[in-house]
């Protein structure tokens, strides 16, 4: 599932067609990642309109275009973006086309868990500006992190770093590896944790954001060298920080890795 920086690298790659008038767009209103909107008028309204500006904001896309036009796009499990030439045939799973004078801008999704969301009006949606301070911006502090922390004190970190409402962009692979960071263990419940272990969650998060977003944000290159991510998944996989054997399990309803030895805390 695309989380917080592979997001970031889907909005630039849209960025090719800012300015550039769209000629046509065509989409399969029967598909779920349009459930519950007015097709015919998001037709209608981005017809003729130019791609103004792009935005990402943890694991949502925004574009913005003239006409008073808003484009919301969630990639879900499997959605990405990319850019065709400007007559390219849609293919199976290409559910949103803008096709434009040099490319096309291309929404394809084979498991349709994305969406797709459009707003017309001079302001911003609703839907996007109620959503929660991004984990790099400077409304995302320890205080508001512990607050929602002690909110879910029951649940496992895991599955709580997994919360968009107060982790907006963390994925699986970023949730595993801001807890390897800390030193702390998925399993262990958000509740449990001393003022210590809090700042170290915190700082964890947003240090895994930035060097996710100067990575994979930039290029889709791999994360930094020496973090948990190269390893994670590989067969007898061990601990870049201690070289002790990785363990997995589902912990919070996911798939997780980590390292018994340094994130002892909940075992």
């Amino acid at each position: 599932m695309p989380e917080l920086a592979e997001v970031e690298f889907y909005r630039k790659v849209w960025d090719g067609g800012i300015k550039q008038k769209v000629r046509a767009v065509e989409l399969h209103a029967s598909k779920r990642i349009f459930r519950g909107m007015d097709t015919k008028a998001l037709t209608q309204a981005l017809t003729g309109s130019v791609l103004v500006s792009s935005a990402t904001h943890g694991k949502q896309l925004l574009f913005r275009f003239s006409k008073n036009g808003w484009l919301g796009l969630h990639l879900g499990m499997s959605g990405r973006l990319r850019i065709g030439v400007p007559d390219e045939e849609a293919g199976r799973h290409d559910h949103l086309v803008l096709r434009q004078a040099r490319q096309a801008l291309i929404f394809s999704d084979p498991r349709q868990f994305g969406r797709v969301l459009f707003h017309q009006g001079v302001a911003p949606p609703k839907w996007w500006a109620a959503l929660p301070p991004q984990i790099l911006s400077e409304e995302f502090t320890l205080t508001r992190m512990t607050r929602f922390l002690s909110r879910h004190a029951r649940a496992p970190l895991k599955a709580v770093l997994l919360t968009q409402r107060g982790f907006p962009g963390i994925g699986n692979w970023m949730a595993d590896e801001v807890l390897w960071q800390a030193g702390i263990a998925p399993a262990c419940l958000a509740g449990k944790l001393d003022a210590m272990q809090t700042k170290r969650l915190f700082r964890a998060a947003r240090f895994v954001c930035r060097g996710a977003m100067r990575t994979v944000g930039i290029d889709f290159r791999d994360p930094p060298g020496g973090w948990l991510y190269h390893r994670r998944w590989r067969r007898g996989g061990i601990c870049p920080r201690d070289g002790a054997a990785l363990r997995h399990a589902e912990v919070g309803g996911r798939t997780t890795c980590w390292c018994p030895s340094c994130q002892k805390q909940g075992f």
